[in-house]
């Protein structure tokens, strides 16, 4: 029988995606047949992957067609699925609520998207549906792998969601699963938070909880051992490791670890490179930003900051002011029409008309640079039917009632735009888009159709884009030329590979597992943990 190792959380942001994608790749390494597994998922950040037919096989590699062919998972069963050396579909993530703001999430089940809905209307109308697609997932997965990872949600301990806990109560029941119970230390009362978690839980799931984990612990360990005797001895959990504080480099799973939408942060800026050598790219904190992890190759790079700049200005200044950018990215959200008019209330649109250096627009972000975007009402919250956009492009975006998606791969013409003149192709990635973008004007296609650039700026539906190290290094070449830096970063500097390189030394899989294996008492979850 398939074993099910439930990975769940005292609190959101606790560890659990790391945990299970160091399990997937320990199990994988050593030739078990393993998936990750999460029945419910709420995350702008996506992936694109092949839908499973009704015989649970994948679909058919050699057809076009892309509507019946892909679907959307959240990135951390993406993620995962890599880390499990499997390739990833639908089944691992049947169930995905993508927050569009007001309170609304698109929903998404076994890959395909649905209506919007508000939380009350979801459990009502939409319930019972989700949790038959979760667990018809969970048994194609389980009919063709020896094990299961799958990761919970939030808190298991949420009392007032016990009766329609999908990710956690609901797969533990119907998966039979053993329960690993993660709490971050760094937040504080780690103790009283995973006592009280296990006091709340229902007690049959109680009777499942394994063991625990404490996450995130900076220190000696041997400061917590009078706690964790005394956890142990009031809770009968064992506590089977402690992690210590680490980042192996896995993409975040949503906006959680971005700075705060009304405050500058900048991520990538620790990596021993001087000011004089480094490149500043702006990146508007979209309010509904998705789909973020575009940008951290570009921050993965030595020398290279990635500055998120808030949307909360009044227009009476520039935003960009103080930023010291080299370039502007504009990267996707969930919701195109109000996250474009939050950037013409916050100044954005005259900031880039005056702004002399590259703009890139990702999917969102390249309907915004358009002339406009019409049928606006359609994904806007009370907008009209013709929205401005940033005019920095000849382009306009309809929005339509379906959405494209498609994991695809792009010929890169370097010589039609200035911003890729070093690159060479294809480039590859996906797509994951309602609306359709078409020129108004003649204008370059330096990644085939679904691009289009002019001059200094650049719009593409290619998510994924600096992924590709050919695209991104001509990208930074011709930044750094741009504004006269001195880049890549020379001799004498430290440009030791950033934690989230998946090109030098152990990849963010295997440091993910190592970080497990090292600080978790695996035998006591049994075979074939237990090796």
């Amino acid at each position: 029988m398939t074993k099910t190792i439930l990975i769940a959380g005292t609190a959101s942001h606790v560890g659990k995606s790391t945990v299970a994608a160091g399990l997937c790749r320990l199990l994988a390494d050593r030739g078990v047949d393993v998936a990750p597994y999460k029945g419910q998922n709420m995350s702008n950040n996506a992936r694109v992957v092949v839908r499973p037919d009704t015989d649970g096989k994948q679909g058919d590699e050699t057809d076009t067609a892309t509507d019946d062919r892909w679907g959307e998972i959240g990135v951390s069963q993406f993620v995962q699925a890599r880390a499990a050396r499997m390739t990833p579909t639908t089944d691992c993530n049947p169930v995905l609520l993508k927050p569009r703001g007001d309170g609304e999430s698109q929903l998404v089940l076994q890959g395909e998207a649905h209506d919007h809905v508000p939380a009350g209307t979801y459990y009502e109308e939409y319930w019972d549906q989700a949790r038959e697609a979760a667990e018809k997932s969970y048994r194609r997965l389980a009919a063709d792998n020896d094990v299961i990872v799958a990761e919970g949600a939030g808190s298991i301990g949420e009392i007032n969601l016990h009766d329609r806990d999908l990710a956690n109560v609901e797969t533990a029941e119907f998966a039979d699963a053993d329960i690993l119970l993660l709490v971050d230390i760094e937040r504080g009362g780690a103790f009283a938070s995973l006592y009280g978690t296990i006091e709340l839980v229902p007690d049959a799931l109680r009777e499942r909880i394994v063991g625990a984990v404490i996450t995130k612990f900076r220190g000696d360990p041997s400061l917590l051992e009078p706690g964790i005797e005394e956890i142990e001895s009031r809770t009968g959990v064992p506590i089977l490791g402690v992690l210590p504080y680490d980042d192996p480099g896995l993409p975040e799973e949503d906006s959680v670890g971005l700075p705060g939408s009304e405050e500058r942060g900048v991520v990538g800026d620790e990596d021993g490179v001087p000011d004089d050598r480094r490149l500043r790219i702006a990146v508007p904190r979209l309010p509904r930003i998705s789909n973020a992890t575009d940008l951290e190759a570009l921050a993965d790079e030595p020398g290279v900051s990635v500055v998120y700049v808030p949307v909360d200005g009044d227009g009476t200044a520039d935003p960009l002011e103080g930023v010291d950018a080299d370039a502007v990215v504009i990267p996707g959200t969930k919701n195109t029409v109000d996250d474009l008019l939050a950037l013409h209330d916050a100044g954005f649109a005259d900031a880039l008309a005056t702004f002399d250096g590259p703009v890139v627009g990702i999917c969102g972000g390249y309907q915004m640079l358009g002339e406009r975007i019409t049928n606006a009402a359609l994904e806007g919250t009370g907008t009209d039917d013709t929205v401005d956009g940033l005019g920095l492009l000849p382009v306009e975006t309809r929005f339509e009632g379906d959405k494209r998606l498609e994991q695809t791969s792009v010929p890169v013409d370097g010589p039609a735009s200035p911003l890729l003149s070093g690159a060479d192709g294809p480039a590859s990635g996906y797509e994951i888009h309602a609306g359709r973008t078409q020129a108004l004007e003649d204008v370059h296609r330096p990644l085939g159709d679904s691009s289009a650039a002019r001059g200094q700026v650049l719009g593409t539906y290619l998510h994924g884009l600096f992924d590709n190290e050919s695209v991104r290094t001509a990208f930074l070449e011709h930044v750094a030329a741009t504004a006269g830096v001195d880049w890549p970063p020379g001799a004498g500097t430290d440009t030791s590979p950033s934690a989230g390189s998946d090109t030098t030394g152990p990849t963010p899989y295997d440091r993910a597992a190592r970080l497990v294996s090292e600080h978790v008492n695996l035998a006591a979850l049994g075979e074939p943990f237990d090796e």
